[in-house]
């Protein structure tokens, strides 16, 4: 007779087996993707790539209507124009385009900024040829109807009073007027304020469509899954049967900021935090320093395990968390453009004289010791690691590209910026970081409880301490 197992116990089990570990792949080459450039007959400036894959088509539309064009007294007038380009057009009203729109499938996106107006279409590829006509309709013969730029003019109006209470808002519109003269239109918010924009009308609208939109000054981008899609017939029947009268480019105007070290205290009586904005202005993507610039700035504040996140958020905790970044306010053909330097992030109100004196601290621990090697390989693997998955929807490369146009930078710009930043040394990223926030040389805005916040900053000596209510 055989011996039974014991209940719970196994007889002669089979041996586990391992299977070999999954090993990674060769990683596939990638690189950010070169345009196709053309022009229409009509002067309208093509740029198309074709994304194998990407259903969805991504248009971008960049209009050469710059903030600084906006007439004395109106500004905002670009940004109701913006959103106007929806409301109808000499074919449809407002309602019926909309609902064109949706039987298409497509969203449509506007705005306007310093560098000009800029138009979102996404829509997929089968769709194309139609939504493309809607677009080229609202931008050839766009009805800016009374009645309804009259409800966005209302609708701008009540947005202002969330934006002044919002205090991240309310210290970028204070970091601007430090920085820029009055007379400057980046001294001022950029859709208005509440004066100005209660004076636009559907006649300023229309005024300021007539005199800077026109196919010659506009740039469309295009980027998809072709296959299948006559796209050069799709553009010659819409964006190509609009016409209008050539222009000149227009000059750009010289800008001049005063970075001179200071502290603006937005007075927010018994606020329970302080919402910090600490910049100045810098060179724009033209400049040589641009891409070691931008890993050094990653190093000090681009992410949590930053040195500013290090120190303020994890050794301190003053604040969830704290960052340094660079952006592009407006370019010149010249390469002479304008950008924005700054720290930003918000700390609880008895903090605040502690945590701007460790901010401080950090800055110059990196002036004197600068970033570490550790710091630049981490940064570069960030920033040139994820590339491909940053630009994976057709959206994305659209606006990358259609960004390069408002700042006159060549169509392989951003494909170069990633091997410039693989090859930017430890050095080279320090001399930049420290170059780009000077202890000495930052305007501080401060949105907080002034009468707590007040003294203490005064103690730290970065600048003489101005209070202005809010």
């Amino acid at each position: 007779m055989s011996e039974t197992a014991a209940p719970g116990t196994t007889q002669d089990a089979p041996a586990m087996q391992f299977h070999p570990r999954p090993e990674p792949g060769a990683p596939t080459p990638w690189a950010f993707p070169a345009p196709e450039r053309g022009q229409l007959p009509n002067g309208v400036t093509v740029l198309r790539c074709h994304r194998p894959g990407q259903q969805v088509v991504a248009v971008e539309i960049s209009l050469a209507a710059p903030l600084e064009a906006e007439p004395a007294g109106l500004d905002g007038v670009a940004t109701i124009m913006a959103r106007a380009f929806s409301e109808g057009t000499d074919k449809l009203s407002a309602e019926d385009f909309t609902a064109e729109l949706e039987r298409c499938g497509a969203t449509l996106d506007a705005h306007a900024d310093h560098p000009g107006v800029r138009l979102s279409l996404e829509v997929p590829a089968s769709r194309l040829h139609k939504a493309l006509g809607l677009l080229a309709d609202a931008l050839r013969a766009p009805a800016f109807p009374d009645g309804e730029v009259e409800r966005l003019v209302r609708n701008r109006l009540d947005e202002i009073p969330h934006e002044l209470a919002n205090p991240a808002r309310r210290a970028a519109m204070a970091l601007a007027a430090e920085l820029f003269p009055p007379h400057a239109r980046m001294s001022r918010p950029r859709q208005g304020t509440e004066e100005t924009v209660e004076r636009i009308d559907a006649a300023s609208v229309r005024a300021f469509y007539e005199a800077h939109v026109r196919p010659a000054t506009t740039t469309a981008v295009v980027v998809g899954d072709f296959t299948g899609v006559d796209l050069d017939e799709a553009l010659a029947d819409t964006l190509g049967a609009w016409t209008g009268a050539p222009a000149a480019p227009r000059p750009a105007t010289p800008v001049t900021a005063d970075d001179t070290g200071r502290v603006v205290i937005v007075d927010r009586p018994g606020a329970v935090q302080t919402q910090l904005l600490i910049g100045r202005t810098g060179p724009d993507r033209h400049a040589a320093v641009w891409p070691a610039q931008v890993l050094g700035t990653y190093c000090l504040g681009g992410t949590l395990t930053s040195r500013l996140d290090r120190v303020l958020r994890e050794e301190k905790g003053y604040t969830y968390g704290v960052r340094a970044f660079a952006q592009v306010l407006r370019s010149t053909p010249d390469g002479s453009g304008t950008g924005m330097l700054a720290i930003s992030g918000s700390v609880d109100t008895p903090n605040t004289g502690p945590a701007l004196a460790d901010l401080w601290q950090v800055l110059r621990t990196l002036a004197e010791g600068g970033l570490t090697d550790a710091e630049r390989d981490a940064a570069v693997q960030n920033l040139v690691g994820v590339a491909p998955l940053k630009f994976e929807t057709a959206a994305a490369v659209a606006g990358t590209l259609a960004d390069q146009v408002e700042q006159f930078l060549p169509d392989d710009y951003q494909a170069h910026l990633y091997e410039r930043l693989a090859a930017t040394g430890t050095v080279e990223a320090t001399a930049a970081v420290v170059s780009a926030f000077p202890v000495g040389g930052l305007v501080t805005v401060l949105v907080g409880d002034a009468a707590a916040i007040a003294e203490p900053v005064k103690a730290l000596g970065i600048g003489e301490v101005t209070v202005i209510s809010s």
